[in-house]
């Protein structure tokens, strides 16, 4: 199955910027997500003209790494993706703490965003 054919399904109640990568490029999903106000933002294929994006976008798409930088410590270290629970209590039990966990690392990745410079303020 394409993954691409169950983002609108995942994104139903969600608004603002979805970051993916090349793999999620499709016009026809970027139509579908801007009709539920997702912003869907990726980097280009090689063989595609550049578009303009919003400056702010690109910054956050470089950031990419970082995120998938956490999301390996939550899944093995903290143990996030188990999938084999009994109840969804202990679902939502080991989903938090997990994530308590991953609260009290001492080294954890940063974005480093200071919004008031990030985000131009328009009157």
């Amino acid at each position: 199955m394409d993954d691409r054919d169950s983002v609108p399904e995942l994104t139903r109640s969600l608004f603002g910027k979805l970051f993916g990568d090349r793999g999620y490029i499709s016009q026809s999903l970027f139509e579908q997500l801007r009709q539920q106000g997702v912003q869907l933002v990726t980097k280009v294929r090689k063989n595609m003209k550049n578009k303009l994006r919003p400056l702010f976008g690109k910054l956050l798409l470089r950031k990419r790494s970082i995120i998938e930088t956490v999301n390996d410590p939550l899944k093995n270290i903290s143990q996030i993706e188990h999938s084999r629970h009994r109840s969804p209590v202990n679902f939502f039990v080991n989903l938090i703490a997990g994530l308590v966990a991953y609260t009290f690392r001492e080294k954890k990745p940063s974005l480093n965003i200071r919004l008031p410079q990030a985000l131009p303020i328009v009157m």
